[in-house]
């Protein structure tokens, strides 16, 4: 499950308050991990002309539920991210054009979420582009889970290669030569009689492995599996905790 909300970090690092999204939406076992989990956070302070500052991000947790047996499940944080670039601060994507389902993937009924790296040039095209992970939404053996990470990847990768970006317009890095963004890109089908599943619904999750992107010369953050789908993310620049958050 992925959840969204907001957060202020105070100038010593320490959480100052947190605001979930549709908490109405959310299971009570989530609800009560995030307010367990997030007093305990501690990020790295905000400097701002030199001095601590207060900072308010975007907030989205990757939640995850494991069985234990029977009903009985456990319920942990897997990765979080906390953004704080603004609309105008990152490249928009003016030209997207989905990528085509692969064939082979709609007959198995494979779904999943392509999480790709793209460097943007100043003109607002694709220079390079990787698929960090891939996500798939069902369990197989480790052969056909490649297999299928890989088709997936094809595909997004194929289509990222013809996007067009706007350059953004604001913000520190608005006159930089490139910028690395993060983007999700979901492949879902709908079940027969049922849609896709919303906010505060569980769906099935097998993370892949984050692979090496040989051309990024930045150390790649945390955070890529827990983006929502159809936005741009701006790599670097984000809250930063100066520990792993407590799981549950």
């Amino acid at each position: 499950m992925l959840v969204t909300g907001s957060i202020v970090v105070a100038p010593d690092g320490s959480v100052q308050s947190y605001a979930l999204d549709q908490p109405e939406k959310l299971p009570p076992a989530v609800v009560e991990l995030v307010g367990k989990s997030a007093p305990q956070w501690r990020f790295r302070p905000v400097q701002v002309d030199g001095r601590p500052a207060t900072a308010k991000a975007a907030m989205s947790l990757r939640v995850v539920a494991d069985q234990l047996g029977g009903d009985r499940y456990t319920v942990s944080i897997r990765d979080t991210r906390f953004g704080q670039d603004a609309p105008g601060e990152r490249p928009a994507l003016q030209d997207r054009r989905a990528p085509a389902y692969p064939r082979e993937a709609v007959m198995a009924r494979v779904s999943g979420t392509v999480y790709l790296l793209l460097r943007v040039g100043r003109d607002g095209r694709v220079e390079d582009e990787a698929a960090e992970q891939v996500n798939l939404g069902a369990v197989a053996s480790d052969n056909e889970l490649a297999h299928w990470r890989q088709v997936l990847a094809q595909a997004a990768l194929g289509a990222a290669r013809g996007w067009h970006f706007e350059p953004p317009t604001a913000g520190p890095r608005a006159g930089a030569k490139e910028w690395v963004v993060r983007v999700p890109v979901a492949f879902r089908l709908r079940e027969r009689g049922a849609g896709l599943p919303g906010y505060g619904q569980w769906e099935a999750y097998v993370p892949g492995p984050r692979e090496p992107v040989p051309w990024l010369h930045q150390k790649p953050v945390a955070g890529g599996d827990a983006l929502p789908d159809g936005g741009v993310y701006l790599v670097g620049g984000d809250l930063q905790l100066a520990a792993p958050p407590h799981p549950g």
